[in-house]
C-alpha cells in the first residue's frame, strides 16, 4: 500500500511541476509587446510634416501724383498786363502810345500797315491789336487814321523773364529793362508741367534750368493738320491755340531744349462732339515735359514776348530764382 501511495503522490507532484513551468511561460508571451506594433510608430517618426502655405503676397500700390503746393501769402500774385496796353498815364515806362498814319518816314514807297508798324517797333501784331480793340482780341486788326495804340519803345533795351516754379504749378512774368537794370512783374499765371520722375534730376519730365524761347512759334485752330509723334493729327488736339518752343539750353539745364516749349491746354470733344478746351490739365503734372496754360493766359504770354529775347528759368521752388535787375 506504501509502494501504491508513493507512486499516486509522485505523479501529482510532477503534474505540478509541468503545470507551474507551462503557466511561467504563458506569463512570458503575455508581457512581450508584439514585434508588428514597432514598425507604425518608426514610420511615422521618419515622414517629414507638410511644408507650410504661404498666401500670396500683396501688389504694392502704385505711389500716389504729387499735387501742387497749395500758393500761400508769400507768393507773389500780380495782374498787370493792363499797365501794357492802357494810354493813360498809368502805362508802364516800356510802352509808349502812337498815333497811325500811313504815311511814316521809315517807309517811302507805300503805306504803312500793323505789320509795318509791328516791325519797326519789334512789338507783334497781336499786341497791338489787343490795344486797338481794348480787350483781349488779337485777330481783330481794323485800323483807321488817328488810332491810338501802344508799342514798345524803341530806345529801351527790353526783353522777358519767365519763371517756372514746378513744385507749385506757378508761373511769372517779368519784363526786364536792361538799360535801366529794372524788372517789372506783370501777372501770375498757372500751369500744367510734366509729370514727376524720379530718374530726372529735376524729379519730373519738364527739366530744370534757364532756357531761351525760339522763333518758330505757331497758331493753332480747329481743323489745323500737322504731326506729333510722327502721327498725322488735329494739332489743338495737343498744343491749344499757340506754341512757343525752347530754343537753346543757357545755364544749369538737366536736358537738351529740343522738344520743349510752351503751349495751350489740349482741346478735346465734349458729348455734343465740339471742340472745348481741357483745363483741367492745368495745375498738374500731366504733360510730357512741356509747359500748359489756358488758352487766355498762352495767347497774352504770346503777344507779348514774341518779338522780344525770353528766358525761361524753370525751377523747384521760386526762391532759387536767379532775377535781373531790380523789382519795380
Amino acid at each position: 500500500m506504501s509502494a501504491a501511495r508513493n507512486f499516486l503522490l509522485g505523479t501529482v507532484v510532477l503534474f505540478s511541476v509541468i503545470g507551474g513551468i507551462s503557466y511561467i511561460k504563458k506569463k512570458k508571451i503575455r508581457v512581450e509587446p508584439p514585434m508588428i506594433a514597432q514598425n507604425p510608430i518608426v514610420e511615422i517618426a521618419l515622414t517629414p510634416p507638410p511644408a507650410p502655405v504661404k498666401p500670396p503676397e500683396a501688389k504694392p500700390k502704385a505711389a500716389p501724383l504729387p499735387q501742387p503746393v497749395a500758393v500761400t501769402e508769400d507768393i507773389p500774385e500780380v495782374n498787370r498786363i493792363s499797365q501794357l496796353f492802357t494810354l493813360d498815364s498809368s502805362k508802364l515806362p516800356i510802352v509808349e502810345t502812337v498815333s497811325y498814319t500811313s504815311r511814316v518816314p521809315w517807309l517811302k514807297d507805300r503805306p504803312a500797315w500793323i505789320a509795318d508798324y509791328a516791325s519797326h517797333y519789334e512789338t507783334s501784331r497781336h499786341f497791338i491789336a489787343r490795344s486797338l480793340n481794348k480787350k483781349a482780341d488779337y485777330l481783330t486788326q481794323k485800323i483807321s487814321p488817328g488810332d491810338r495804340f501802344n508799342v514798345f519803345k524803341r530806345d529801351k533795351n527790353i526783353s522777358f523773364h519767365l519763371l517756372i516754379d514746378l513744385t507749385r504749378c506757378c508761373l511769372w512774368l517779368y519784363a526786364i529793362d536792361s538799360d535801366a537794370n529794372e524788372r517789372y512783374l506783370l501777372k501770375t499765371y498757372h500751369v500744367g508741367v510734366g509729370r514727376s520722375d524720379p530718374t530726372k534730376t529735376s524729379g519730373f519730365l519738364t527739366p530744370t534750368g534757364k532756357y531761351q524761347l525760339g522763333e518758330k512759334v505757331a497758331i493753332y485752330k480747329p481743323g489745323t493738320q500737322g504731326y506729333f509723334q510722327d502721327q498725322k493729327t488735329e494739332m489743338i488736339r495737343v498744343f491749344g491755340t499757340r506754341w512757343i518752343p525752347f530754343d537753346k539750353e543757357v545755364e544749369g539745364c538737366t536736358e537738351p531744349s529740343k522738344g520743349f516749349g510752351l503751349h495751350g491746354a489740349p482741346w478735346v470733344q465734349d458729348n455734343s462732339g465740339q471742340l472745348v478746351e481741357d483745363k483741367s490739365k492745368i495745375g498738374k503734372y500731366d504733360s510730357d515735359g512741356c509747359i500748359r496754360l489756358a488758352s487766355e493766359d498762352i495767347e497774352e504770354i504770346f503777344a507779348i514776348v514774341i518779338t522780344k529775347p525770353t528766358i525761361v528759368e524753370l525751377v523747384k521752388d521760386f526762391r532759387q530764382a536767379k532775377l535781373p535787375g531790380v523789382e519795380r
